[in-house]
């Protein structure tokens, strides 16, 4: 910054030079015409242009190389941020505008940073400078042309006021209709299936439509402030001409003087138009930077406790401990578990069953600090899972999710995201597993591009491909919520009996969400209210437990529907 403006002021120097050199031209050689001095002063003017056009260049290279140094820093910053937030963060921020801010948002200020800032301490100097010569050449003047700062300061102190609260609600709302696009793309194929292509082109409409209205608002303000910016240079150069001529005539001033004072007069015409601009931009920037810093200063709910240690996964035996966990969503007073105990023991297979939002989900969510429980604590082979680093906690706690998520990769890249060095032979073991062989019929094998959330395969494909990235880990404890939700009866019969002898040396805990998944389970314990109910084996509860009979039947005929 300091070399920036250092060139900035060298190459400003070398502008405000030349018009006193002009001065000299005219009263000397061309008044008395003695050109003997007059290529000595042609050539000064012409290094000093070549001069102030090698600095100004410089600079501007040097601006642009740091302002995109400093986007890029903050938008790895910005990206780096987001993955240490918690997931209830990402629950309730809409995509859209997280993107808006990693990318508009960060490009504003950027323009400022590079632009905008160094415009306006040239032009102070600029005119500083300016005034300074021209109450030197001719005071009266020079005093007409300062005395033009007094409305330019009023009109830029309303102009600040009222734009800064329009570029905020144009910046707002560009998120908005960034996160309807957003939300357009994913949901294509439900819209295209619903017919509902009018309603939600309507809807994008409406947030275009508003955009439009707060940007035309915007330029209205900005075509009102700028017309005055250039009006009142423009009239103070009349008045200028004007009264120089008049002195000029009384030889109060030389030609040349009255030269020099216009061209150096002509200097100010560009920064006072400019100020329009570097308004607008600085409250772009402002903004920008305040949507920035939402994101920014929020405080990761989930990190690694001062003295977390780590627990190799050689030592990790899977023994897993739920005891007195309450849990609330931030935001809500709803508890979602309500003093829930449960032991599962190390190597065992433990389903969970329970009526569909009884909080399945978010127990099982809790074992890799997805979310942090309200109370109580999580327990892994007798370690609080708080005190464990969340690196060492999650290389030994996978998880396979009934909607799987798929990135826009490689098959061998979703694959391996959670074990970057396995080998083929653990690949073709984790396919093998989820039953997703199919993978090899695909046009380049494990290097096919799926595409983006993975759409360009079947439901039930891209939850065998999950299946086998958590596998692929070799976990300590394998969280299933449900992942064979998508299968046929035959496959899922295929995945069952493969799982079952990875599951016979690792602790898995699996959300019952159809009967059928009973089967992986050596034990089973039932939700309800909160709290864990009752534990046994399947043929136990079946017995004893008539809210587990319930259950099962009201999951089964929600398969059975649903088929």
């Amino acid at each position: 910054m300091i070399a920036m403006l250092a060139l900035a002021v060298v190459a400003s120097v070398f502008s405000l030079v030349i018009p006193r050199v002009i001065q000299a031209v005219i009263d000397g050689p061309v008044v008395e015409g003695d050109t003997s001095g007059l290529w000595l002063l042609t050539a000064i003017i012409g290094a000093l242009g070549l001069g102030e056009a090698f600095l100004v260049w410089l600079r501007r290279y040097i601006q642009a190389k740091v302002a995109l140094g400093v986007e890029a820093d903050l938008r790895r910053d910005i990206y780096r941020h987001v993955q240490r937030l918690h997931a209830g963060f990402h629950d309730r921020f809409q995509t859209g505008q997280l993107l808006s801010r990693a990318t508009g948002d960060l490009g504003r200020i950027r323009r400022f940073a590079a632009w905008g800032m160094i415009f306006l301490v040239i032009n102070i100097f600029t005119y500083l400078a300016v005034i300074a010569q021209l109450v030197q050449i001719y005071w009266p003047l020079g005093l007409v042309v300062a005395a033009s700062a007094v409305p330019l300061f009023f009109l830029s102190r309303n102009f600040a006021r009222g734009y800064i609260t329009a570029s905020r609600a144009e910046q707002d709302q560009q998120g908005e209709v960034a996160n309807l696009a957003e939300e357009t793309a994913q949901g294509i194929r439900v819209i295209k299936a619903f017919g509902r292509a009018r309603h939600v082109t309507e809807k994008f409409d409406g947030g275009s439509a508003k955009l439009y209205d707060i940007s035309i608002n915007k330029v209205r303000m900005l075509s009102r402030s700028w017309a005055m910016f250039d009006a009142i240079p423009n009239l103070v150069l009349a008045a200028v001409l004007i009264g120089g001529a008049l002195a000029v005539a009384n030889d109060k001033m030389t030609i040349g003087e009255l030269v020099a004072f216009v061209t150096l007069q002509l200097m100010l015409v560009w920064p006072i138009e400019a100020l329009g601009w570097i308004i607008a931009n600085g409250n772009e920037a402002m903004t920008a930077a305040d949507r920035v810093y939402d994101v920014l200063d929020t405080e990761p709910a989930i990190v690694d406790r001062p003295g977390a240690r780590d627990l190799p996964r050689a030592e990790a035996k899977g023994h897993l401990r739920f005891e007195g966990v309450r849990f609330a969503y931030d935001g809500t007073d709803k508890t979602v578990l309500d003093g829930l105990d449960l032991d599962v023991r190390p190597g065992e297979t433990l389903a969970v069953a329970g009526v569909t939002g009884c909080g399945k989900t978010t127990m099982l969510s809790l074992a890799p600090r997805l979310y942090d429980v309200t109370a109580g604590r999580v327990l892994l082979d007798g370690h609080d899972v708080r005190d464990l680093t969340l690196e060492s906690l999650r290389l030994n706690v996978a998880t396979a999710f009934e909607d799987p998520t798929l990135f826009s990769m490689s098959v061998r890249e979703n694959l391996t995201l959670g074990r970057q060095e396995a080998t083929e032979a653990d690949i073709e073991e984790a396919l093998r597993v989820a039953q997703a062989d199919f993978v090899y019929d695909l046009p380049w094998g494990l290097d096919t591009r799926i595409g983006e959330q993975g759409l360009s395969l079947s439901g039930g494909q891209r939850q065998r491909l999950a299946l086998a990235r958590a596998v692929i880990v070799k976990p300590a404890v394998l969280i299933l919520d449900d992942p064979l939700s998508a299968l046929d009866v035959h496959t899922e019969e295929l995945v069952e009996r493969a799982l079952a002898s990875v599951l016979a040396g690792t602790t898995a805990l699996v959300a019952v969400h159809r009967p059928s998944t009973v089967a992986l389970a050596d034990r089973v314990a039932l939700l309800e209210d909160g709290r864990i109910v009752a534990v046994g084996t399947h043929s136990e509860l079946l017995e004893s437990t008539p809210a587990y009979r319930a259950v099962l039947s009201a999951e089964s005929d929600s398969v059975g529907a649903a088929a």
